[in-house]
């Protein structure tokens, strides 16, 4: 007899969370070929401190492949099937997404992904075949404050192997409202008297640089100082994370940054302070 299951959607975990911010901000995440998908009778928590795995009657983990990413989701390619089990697995109310095949020793030797929840929980006993139907495994990024652009290319690196090289990071200041369709946001950003972005390295680089991301947050190691305005720049109303000095890719963004409103102008002091630009990822 065959159990079939509609997963919802999923959520990052710490690890995902801390490599990805790490990805942008500091050193490359190196992504595994195959990712695998594990079942849990508990919720498995951000920090997987709550997986509780089948333990025999044949069950294994499966590997399951994703499709490319689009609109700020991955969803799974091809329908997932389980062994049949040859005794109770208890009651299934989750599942997890892990970078490998049976190790358990999480945060060693093996790293939780990504977790959901079943729309509806499933005893599975002896006989079953448990089974997850094409497209129901779903992971993806909320609506505001990162790029659509990004989401995508994160999504893709980690659960599908698809490489995209660690950006360089500029902050920029902006005086019209930013969005996730944006591209490069140039049309939107401050201009005339000298005004340029600032690069913020990686962590143990020439100051300004990041801190290390710990608990999904990263945030400026040392003050960050623009130079020094030669004019008007105009009303700064949000501020971003671009891969370039001129043009590129906006990543991330905030339209309610502390002290809008500002207007740099000659001979102006525009900074922020260590450990002020504060960036997370929940």
């Amino acid at each position: 007899m065959r159990k079939i299951w509609t997963p919802i959607f999923g959520s990052l975990s710490d690890f995902a969370e801390n490599e990805l911010m790490d990805h942008i901000f500091n050193a490359a995440y190196t992504p595994v070929a195959t990712v695998y998908i594990g079942l849990s009778t508990a919720d498995p928590l951000d920090d997987d401190s709550g997986i509780a795995e089948p333990v025999g009657n044949n069950y294994a983990r499966e590997a399951i492949a994703f499709s490319a990413a689009n609109a700020r989701a991955i969803t799974h390619a091809a329908a997932i099937t389980f062994n049949q089990a040859s005794g109770p697995w208890g009651t299934i109310t989750h599942w997890f997404v892990c970078d490998h095949a049976s190790n358990t020793t999480w945060g060693t030797n093996v790293n939780m992904l990504a977790h959901g929840a079943l729309n509806t929980s499933k005893a599975v006993v002896s006989g079953n075949t448990p089974s997850i139907a094409i497209g129901e495994v779903d992971i993806s990024f909320t609506a505001g404050e990162i790029t659509t652009y990004l989401a995508n290319k994160l999504l893709d690196l980690m659960f599908r192997n698809t490489a995209y090289s660690k950006p360089a990071t500029y902050v920029g200041l902006f005086v019209t409202a930013l969005a996730d369709a944006d591209g490069d946001p140039t049309a939107k950003e401050c201009s005339g008297g000298s005004y340029a972005r600032k690069q913020v390295n990686i962590n143990g680089g020439a100051a300004p640089d990041w801190e290390l991301a710990a608990a999904g947050v990263v945030d400026n190691n040392a003050v960050i100082t623009f130079v020094t305005p030669t004019g008007a720049w105009g009303t700064v109303t949000a501020i971003g994370i671009v891969d370039a000095l001129t043009a590129g890719n906006l990543l991330l963004y905030d339209n309610t940054p502390g002290g809008d409103g500002q207007a740099p102008t000659t001979g102006d002091t525009v900074q922020f302070a260590a450990n002020t630009l504060d960036i997370t990822m929940t």
